[in-house]
């Protein structure tokens, strides 16, 4: 499809079970893409066509994003699955980073839930423009309208519905269409065939009231429909066109409605997709000009121009390593020429293909705006690659840092070397999920964004490499601080025949203010009259950086502290790089007791949601566990109780909450802050590290 007007590249985003999967699934099965419909748990062994690892099928959950390529009414639509929970948030990160539209599909009795809200927070971070699915319509206790409301309370957008349903739970029939006024119904064993009639009778003044509201909302947007509001002489075309206008334009987002599972209101959100959607052309993409001091660029969806590429994701398939692909400038053919633009090794394009969740098949060329994927390839994830004319870099996706960490022993050499080749594989694929050996404990950590992350990531490594590891309790990533200025005025002095070494350095270590929450080291250079000279100044800086990378009280990074040097000085002959980051290094640990060293901890932002019958459960095993609950807020016979809890205090805490609340309560946190850890607590944690030290 070389027609970048026809073309539509989006991402399904949503909170855990509203239903991703099961909409990917019915869009395949309507662009006949798949002949048959499978269910995401299904009794049939076969389950959803996105969800094709193993694992994915026995959950019943997305673990990795997956791709494909539909078409719809002469539309080329690249459609991402991406997953719901929080673990996997970078799969979201970073489709949505190469994506130009999504659909945000929202449960229709849950509403805006605590990850519809993570989701909508990361498209706002790339400006993605997206339409609404209130998916569930035939579930008890429907109300697609609460949800619209919520999508303007909680999410702050300007929420406004293209539709109205027809009957709702098991009463579900179909839908009103507020712009042709007709009623659409879905006929046939799998809901295949339109039906379209007039609106029924007792639907009338409601569906004629939201058209009235639809048409109040766009107008706000769009002057060409206020005018012609005014003249009365409002068309079909001219609504879809002031609706596609303001959802580009991010003003607007059109709300559709219907039930995945039962087959309903799925064409007409396919036929919203292409109508209100951005094409490749109409978003603004820039890349840093690296050879014109990273000067900002816009790049042109235009295949004629040289090829600029953002290699966004990395599989290590049975093939060998295959790199997903956007191509944002130029097109791509079999046999072309590109460089990498962080390693500046050039590469030789060898397979192009386009893929079908784990399928794939073979193409020769892609064009602009494509989704594709290379065969093959050395990079990293968010790696660019470019025409070897060109030395552009495209901006990379932002990575949350990780926020639980794992210890892996592996039983036998065999294993130990297969988990080796696991983790290599696993953390070039997954930038949130990161490895590195502790020197003190010689254990292999693994770190990741919440236990089932780290779960899964586990047992891939026991199946798919079959490296057969125990693990330990994980380690919560606990930070040091110091809580009070202390002055230091240090001399560094060594001399061992032919030149010595020589530096002084004085000044003061304190803590920064809680505004500069997101700074965890500052460097203040107030040296007057040459005392230390420039040139030695980076190495001071560079000396405290050091210093602060591992703390005495538990061994963790030190955060939050501003270095001052005012004076100090140094020698002609014997003064160097060296002795003056030495002389920074063990200044700062001399003062750093006299500080008042002080622990902080990792505290998570925690959000329940169960029956209220077990919302005093609820609040229990939060207290039991230090947190203090923010908010609670019930939503139907649903209670939402948020809260702040410490990560040491979360392990084991879905098992908990699953026996309290018969399985019907389910959680999701991410890192809220670091906060300091309880004086009795802190002496713990002290002391058992301080026998963990005598004990090697």
């Amino acid at each position: 499809m070389s027609d970048i007007t026809k073309m539509r590249n989006i991402g399904i985003s949503a909170h855990i079970d509203s239903g991703k999967t099961t909409l990917s699934e019915r869009i395949l099965f309507y662009s006949n893409r798949i002949h048959a419909i499978h269910e995401v748990r299904g009794r049939d062994g076969v389950g959803a066509t996105m969800d094709s690892m193993e694992l994915e099928r026995e959950r019943g959950i997305t673990i990795a994003s997956a791709a494909t390529n539909v078409k719809w009414k002469g539309y080329s639509v690249n459609v991402i699955d991406t997953p719901g929970h929080v673990d996997f948030t970078i799969e979201v990160e970073r489709s949505l980073r190469v994506l130009d539209g999504a659909i945000l599909v929202l449960c229709s009795v849950g509403g805006v839930q605590s990850q519809s809200i993570t989701v909508d927070r990361q498209m706002k971070r790339y400006n993605v423009p997206r339409i609404a699915f209130v998916n569930k319509c035939d579930r008890t206790g429907a109300n697609p309208y609460r949800v619209k409301n919520q999508l303007v309370e909680k999410l702050g957008l300007n929420a406004v519905l293209m539709q109205i349903p027809i009957g709702l739970e098991e009463h579900l029939e179909g839908v009103v269409d507020l712009v042709k006024m007709q009623a659409v119904y879905f006929d046939g064993p799998s809901g295949e065939t339109l039906r379209y009639e007039e609106i029924p009778q007792e639907l009338v003044a409601e569906a004629n009231a939201k058209r009235e509201e639809l048409l109040d909302t766009v107008s706000m947007v769009s002057d060409e429909l206020m005018e012609a509001m005014l003249e009365e002489s409002v068309t079909e075309e001219l609504i879809n066109k002031a609706v596609r206008e303001a959802t580009i334009g991010l003003k607007l987002v059109p709300v559709f409605m219907g039930s995945a599972y039962r087959n309903k209101g799925i064409q007409p959100l396919l036929d919203g997709v292409v109508s209100f959607l951005p094409n490749p052309s109409e978003v603004t993409n820039k890349a840093l000009d690296l050879d014109n001091n990273e000067e900002s660029v816009i790049l042109k969806a235009d295949g004629e121009l040289p090829t600029v590429i953002l290699g966004f994701k990395l599989e290590d398939g049975k093939y060998g390593q295959l790199t997903y692909i956007r191509i944002y400038q130029g097109s791509l053919k079999r046999g072309d020429e590109l460089i990498n633009t962080r390693t500046r090794k050039k590469l030789k394009v060898g397979r192009l293909v386009r893929m079908h969740a784990d399928s794939m098949e073979d193409i020769n060329e892609a064009y602009c705006g494509d989704i594709a994927a290379l065969f093959g390839v050395d990079c990293a994830s968010g790696d660019t690659f470019c025409h070897p004319s060109l030395n552009y870099s495209l901006t990379s996706m932002y990575v949350p840092r990780p926020v639980i960490s794992l210890a892996l022993n592996p039983v036998d050499k065999k294993s130990s070397d297969n988990m080796a080749k696991a983790l290599n594989r696993f953390t070039k694929e997954d930038p949130t999920f990161t490895t590195y050996v502790d020197p003190e404990s010689n254990q292999t950590i693994i770190q990741g964004m919440g236990e089932l992350h780290l779960e899964v990531y586990v047992e891939r490594m026991r199946r798919e490499y079959k490296a057969d590891v125990e693990t330990d309790r994980p380690e919560v990533a606990y930070r040091e601080a110091i809580s009070q200025r202390a002055d230091f005025n240090y001399t560094h002095r060594k001399q061992t025949g032919g030149s010595g070494q020589f530096a002084r350095i004085a000044g003061y270590i304190e803590p920064l203010l809680a505004t500069e929450e997101d700074k965890d080291y500052e460097f203040v250079n107030l040296v007057k009259g040459g005392v230390i000279p420039t040139d030695f100044i980076p190495s001071c800086d560079k000396g405290f950086q050091i210093a602060l990378q591992k703390g005495t009280q538990l061994g963790f990074p030190i955060v939050g502290v501003r270095a001052v040097v005012n004076d100090g000085s140094f020698h002609p002959v014997d003064s160097s790089d060296q002795a003056f980051q030495t002389a920074a290094l063990s200044a700062f640990r001399e003062v750093y007791e006299q500080a008042n060293p002080i622990i902080l901890e990792p505290i998570m932002k925690v959000v329940v949601e169960g029956p209220t019958e077990f919302q005093g459960n609820i609040f229990g095993s939060i207290n039991q566990r230090r947190g203090i609950i923010v908010s609670s807020t019930e939503d139907g016979n649903t209670s939402i109780i948020e809260a702040e809890v410490p990560l040491s205090e979360m392990f084991g805490y879905s098992t908990h909450l699953r026996s309290l609340t018969q399985g019907k309560a389910e959680y999701t946190m991410e890192l809220a802050k670091y906060n300091r850890v309880p004086t009795s607590i802190a002496e713990e944690l002290r002391k058992n590290y301080q026998e963990k030290r005598k004990a090697r």
